[in-house]
């Protein structure tokens, strides 16, 4: 339903609101209290933060409520662009993190997050407000110590989009979170000892296993939403050829310890093309 809300300016990466503007309500009903720290890490991302900051604002205008507060850091993982100036110009919090690794920098806006509940995003990715209403429903529902989403990429060729729809099962199939969108309980995410910090790959499957245990011993779930899919970048499709991508996956498949511990046989992460 559209009608008036409040603009949510970013304000040391915290929430704050001015005059009312017009945006579409989420119907989504929220009875319980929560401080949300959301973390982006970004590496060279001055192309696509913007978007994805004001897509944080939107989807967090359009579920508000008193009971929830909410702050936004980004991590500038050794940019030699303009992605920090541009995140602190949009009034998030921008923590610095010298060494290229994707994992390392999520630990890092992790380290400095005060919220109750973590929410890793890409910088390369737009969060709609349905996928932040059914997140912030499984968090008041109680029963879950994180989840993860499906994927929406637009512009894929049909190799891509059988890749994509092959992840997309085992993902649901395993409750493997895409490391798009990684959500949890802080206190969780702390006693797992966070990202894997020996992988610069795969770390988030990593981490929803060990979530799983987590909450296995608490009497809680960890899922994959899927009715709200994350639209995220399909960059890499554009950037890398299909020999590429194949090779990558097959240096996984066939040895992944030695692949996902050494940045240099991951190039289609690490390489630099944006």
């Amino acid at each position: 339903m559209c009608g008036l809300g409040d603009q949510p300016l970013l304000d040391g990466g915290k929430e704050r609101y001015q005059e009312p503007i017009s945006w579409c309500t989420v119907q989504t009903r929220i009875h319980f209290s929560m401080h949300l720290s959301i973390v982006i890490p970004a590496f060279n991302e001055e192309r696509l933060i913007e978007r994805c900051l004001q897509s944080i604002s939107a989807s967090l205008a359009a579920n508000f409520t008193p009971s929830i507060t909410s702050e936004i850091i980004v991590v500038d993982n050794n940019s030699t662009d303009n992605t920090a100036n541009l995140a602190r110009q949009a009034g998030a919090q921008v923590v610095f993190e010298p060494i290229n690794q994707i994992g390392r920098a999520r630990n890092a806006g992790a380290a400095k997050a005060t919220g109750d509940w973590l929410l890793f995003v890409d910088a390369d990715s737009v969060l709609n407000p349905e996928l932040l209403a059914d997140i912030l429903r499984l968090i008041e529902d109680g029963k879950s110590v994180g989840c993860g989403s499906t994927l929406h990429m637009q512009g894929l060729p049909w190799w891509a989009n059988w890749t994509l729809q092959l992840w997309t099962g085992a993902s649901i199939l395993f409750r493997w979170a895409a490391g798009a969108l990684v959500v949890c309980r802080s206190d969780a995410f702390r006693d797992v000892g966070g990202f894997n910090q020996e992988l610069y790959a795969a770390d988030e499957i990593s981490l929803s296993e060990q979530l799983k245990q987590w909450g296995r011993q608490r009497g809680l779930q960890f899922i994959i939403l899927t009715q709200h899919p994350l639209e995220t970048s399909s960059r890499k499709v554009a950037l890398y050829s299909g020999r590429e991508i194949a090779g990558q996956i097959l240096r996984v498949i066939l040895h992944p310890r030695r692949t996902l511990q050494d940045k240099k046989q991951l190039s289609i992460w690490y390489d630099g093309r944006r």
